[in-house]
């Protein structure tokens, strides 16, 4: 992959909440990844922060934001309010669709964790513009009831060491009826901490979001 200088990252201000973010736009990008974060995480985290950062390398447009202001995060139970994040999320897409820098790229969201749910939620949405979701050690059976409304092509990452989320995640491919698949990891547990399992859900990732945000192959 190229180097991730192809976009020089940016802070944003989202919405009338003043949601805080970080933008990055290579040149000639025809998608952006919107990361929903898990919980206790947020646009600093350092595993999705090196997803991005290789996103961008592959010439996509990525926007990683913080979901609950300052003050929501001290309540610990808005950090699993599913419809919460979900209505934050499409609060950012509706952002993206208006910016200058970004108004023209097909948006995709990367969820992790609680994030997950909350991408998939956002996506089932009537008029949702999603056209990609990547779920990384995500909860979407927590959004299981809005599954089989999501429209956008679902691509489901888990660790072969994430014993019952796997359970979960099967559930969640069951229950979706859109374009999907469905990846475990071997050796890989829930923060794919383990050497190389990142740089395997980076590649699945990338590969996805370009197939489906309409972004066109780079060398490696």
């Amino acid at each position: 992959m190229g180097s991730d200088h192809a976009a020089s990252v940016v802070e944003v201000t989202i919405g009338p909440l003043g949601l805080a973010g970080l933008l990055g736009v290579p040149d000639g990008s025809s998608g952006i990844v919107i990361f929903a974060h898990g919980s206790g995480s947020g646009r600093l985290s350092p595993r999705n922060s090196r997803v991005a950062a290789a996103l961008r390398s592959a010439g996509l447009a990525t926007l990683l934001l913080d979901l609950l202001t300052p003050a929501e995060e001290q309540d610990r139970r808005n950090v699993f309010d599913i419809d919460l994040l979900a209505s934050r999320l499409t609060l950012a897409t509706e952002w993206v669709a208006s910016d200058r820098r970004t108004a023209s790229l097909t948006p995709g969201y990367f969820g992790a964790s609680t994030g997950a749910a909350a991408a998939l939620k956002a996506a089932a949405l009537p008029g949702s513009t999603v056209a990609a979701v990547v779920s990384r050690g995500g909860r979407p059976d927590l959004a299981i009831d809005m599954l089989p409304a999501v429209r956008a092509p679902t691509l489901l990452i888990v660790g072969s060491l994430d014993g019952p989320v796997i359970d979960l995640n099967r559930a969640a491919f069951d229950a979706l009826r859109t374009v999907k698949r469905l990846i475990i990891v071997e050796g890989a547990g829930h923060l794919f901490e383990e050497p190389g399992t990142l740089d395997e859900v980076i590649r699945h990732a990338s590969d996805w979001f370009r197939i489906h945000l309409r972004q066109p192959a780079v060398q490696r």
